[in-house]
């Protein structure tokens, strides 16, 4: 009995040492795989509207957790606004999308603001993931946002993420919509993100810090680019861009990265868990990443939906109209400028008696980058007008003297043949832009602005108003959109004006109504180009 106890105690022993081998062999598979002992940063920006790109986002988590890393999954703004996917429901589906799709934290961009601030906080009490901003301050200088959030690996590395979002937000945003909000600029938002910086660093004990910036690099937002608040904040291992719809892995030697938009790449970040380094960034094209069911199902729901509604034939188009920012509607003038500023007029001049002024001083200004897609040849849908100008704005009526309309005309070309989203596209206006010369901004900047207007006219001149010779001393009617009227991007005279109104009238119903009343449904040859409104000198 004895022996046969010691035989089986033995032949246990050695099932037991061959299934610990086993077993160790299997861990010792899996703490040797590609990325064990990494944390794996996945991230995307600026998707305006093009949730279909969301099916990427779980596939690629997985991808990297098989292989036994780390993943959190962050984007940096710019999900409400783009086309009726999401702006028809002022950014919640966005949100929606975003939950199913396994995001961990979102930093917001400034068309989250476009529905004002009561709908974006309504908005996030449905996230499931941390929503994070740094520098969107109240009335009375309190944050409004959670600034950062920390996240600890197995190796208890802490990796903290902050959220900085554009101080052009206060002008590119309806600015009644966010009245009383501060979003510092310059040297005020490099010391607010360095004290972030330094509390995640000395309270949180954080070992790698990451901006989700919505800041961008083109020149028009300087002082306040990511490259400019880089090269002035201490401590930010790696700043994940966004805003001006770059595509890079690095820029200026600096640890940056952008995936351009609307998921046409998908950022990655690895990060050495034991080390704290961050050893690679790279972009991956998201057409070369297969869609997860679940999340592609339900975006193509929403799609149905709004197609259903919106994607019937009204119209149709015998030419294509231009929907670039550059070289487009935001350095030049464009058919689709054209279009867009005539429909305006005619909706006015069409009711002579709602007017102060002779038709012959109306005339029609536009934000370039108010215009936010082509309408392509073929036929025409609602969606297709929405997409163009998905903004909700109305038609407004602003009185000024032509020496103002001559200084908004001069803010709002103050870089070109660099884009700027203010530029402006126009009817009954001719003018040229001067290019070789110098802008030459006051000292100071527009009242909670980041542009500067003119300290005097140098660069433009208004050629003519409705054929006739302009007059610095008359009054002129322009009509506009609620956003310019209100000071909205470059517009600050346009809100210093001592009189206007709102017609009520949305921007896109009155290029609808303008494409069947007027032109019987058919936008024309007398489209296919640029009129000739418009002459930049270089």
């Amino acid at each position: 009995m004895r022996n046969f106890s010691r035989k089986v105690i033995a032949v246990m022993l050695v099932l037991l040492a061959a299934m610990t081998f086993v077993f160790a062999q299997s861990i010792s598979e899996v703490k040797h795989g590609e990325y064990y002992g990494k944390t794996v940063i996945i991230h995307s920006n600026d998707v305006h509207g093009a949730i279909e790109g969301y099916a990427k986002i779980p596939t690629l988590r997985k991808f990297y957790e098989d292989k036994e890393a780390f993943v959190i999954v962050v984007d940096n703004g710019d999900f409400s606004q783009g086309n009726p996917y999401v702006s028809l429901a002022k950014g919640a589906s966005a949100i929606y999308m975003m939950n199913i799709a396994g995001y961990d934290a979102v930093g917001l961009g400034n068309h989250e603001f476009d529905f004002g601030y009561p709908q974006l906080a309504e908005n996030i009490k449905d996230a499931n993931f941390k929503v994070l901003c740094a520098d969107v301050l109240g009335p009375t200088g309190e944050l409004l946002f959670q600034p950062y959030q920390v996240y600890t690996t197995g190796t208890g590395l802490k990796i903290g993420f902050f959220g900085i979002i554009t101080p052009q937000t206060q002008t590119k945003v309806n600015p009644s919509l966010i009245k009383g909000f501060r979003f510092p600029e310059g040297k005020d938002l490099y010391a607010l993100s360095q004290q972030v910086v330094n509390q995640m660093r000395t309270e949180e004990k954080c070992d790698v810090i990451i901006c989700i910036g919505h800041l961008g690099i083109d020149s028009s937002a300087s002082p306040n680019t990511s490259i400019e608040l880089m090269r002035n904040v201490n401590g930010i291992d790696f700043f994940i861009d966004g805003h001006s719809h770059s595509v890079f892995s690095e820029e200026e030697g600096l640890p940056m990265q952008q995936t351009g938009t609307k998921f046409a790449n998908v950022g990655v970040i690895v990060i050495d868990n034991a080390t704290g380094k961050i050893e690679d960034n790279f972009l991956i094209p998201a057409e070369s990443i297969e869609d997860d069911p679940e999340v592609l199902a339900a975006a193509k729901q929403i799609i149905a939906e709004v197609d259903a509604d919106y994607g019937v034939k009204f119209a149709e188009s015998k030419v294509d109209l231009n929907g670039e920012k550059a070289p487009g509607n935001r350095n030049m003038e464009t058919n689709n400028g054209d279009l867009i500023t005539d429909a305006m007029l005619w909706a006015i001049v069409n009711n002579p008696s709602a007017l102060e002024v002779p038709e012959e001083n109306v005339v029609a200004i536009t934000n370039g980058g108010g215009i936010r897609a082509w309408i392509r040849k073929g036929d025409v849908s609602m969606k297709d007008v929405n997409t163009v100008l998905p903004f909700g704005n109305t038609v407004a009526v602003v009185y000024v003297s032509g020496a103002e309309l001559l200084e908004a005309l001069e803010a709002s070309t103050y870089c070109t043949p660099a884009a700027v989203g203010g530029f402006p596209q126009v009817a009954g206006i001719k003018y040229t832009i001067d290019t070789t010369k110098e802008y030459a901004p006051n000292a100071e900047s527009y009242p909670e602005s980041t542009y500067y207007g003119p300290s005097e006219i140098r660069r433009v001149t208004i050629n003519e108003i409705n054929g006739k010779p302009f007059d610095p001393a008359a009054t002129y009617a322009v009509v506009t959109n609620n956003f310019c009227a209100v000071g909205g991007d470059t517009y600050y005279a346009f809100a210093a004006a001592t009189s206007q109104f709102d017609t009520g009238l949305p921007l896109d119903e009155v290029l609808m109504d303008y494409i069947t009343k007027v032109l019987n449904g058919v936008i024309g040859e007398q489209y296919a180009e640029p009129q000739g409104r418009i002459t930049v000198i270089q």
